[in-house]
């Protein structure tokens, strides 16, 4: 399988990619915890279909230490045991966030203030931006087919 578009080679994408990297990098460096942005990126991807990201995230994941069976469980968040009250908020905002399309609100005050209640304002502002720049990624990738399965950890720095 090959990607519609090559946005390896294309120098317009790599233009453009570069400052969406340096966007994630910023947001890496936040005090977001590491272990939630791994959590937002695989929610997201899982949602939107994109398994380029999928493999790139969850191969980081395990790398940083992540467990399988929290991996695992990240598609039945609600059902599982293993993630901590802020990781909850977490995930659902990255929920509400991604399908906003599907509630005429977009997120509701309810989860916004489970999250408020779990991160501070420059957390909130880096898990907000996060949830944005994952989904621009998935969309990407999903749009030009990108194949998924290749990726070596720390393959992107």
């Amino acid at each position: 399988m090959d990607a519609r578009l090559n946005f390896f080679t294309s120098p317009i994408a790599g233009k453009a990619l570069k400052h969406f990297t340096s966007a994630g990098k910023a947001l890496a460096d936040s005090t977001l915890p590491a272990s939630t942005q791994e959590l937002v990126k695989i929610r997201a991807s899982q949602i939107n279909g994109c398994g380029f990201c999928l493999d790139m995230h969850t191969k980081e994941a395990a790398a940083a230490g992540e467990t399988s069976l929290r991996l695992n469980m990240i598609a039945a968040w609600r059902e599982a045991k293993v993630f901590t009250d802020a990781e909850r908020a977490a995930l659902e905002l990255t929920e509400q966030g991604t399908r906003i399309a599907d509630a005429a609100g977009g997120v509701t005050d309810e989860v916004w203030a489970d999250a408020a209640k779990h991160y501070d304002e420059e957390q909130l502002t880096a898990l907000v931006s996060l949830i944005a720049l994952i989904n621009a990624f998935n969309r990407l990738n999903v749009m030009v087919q990108q194949p998924a399965g290749d990726y070596e950890v720390g393959q992107f720095g």
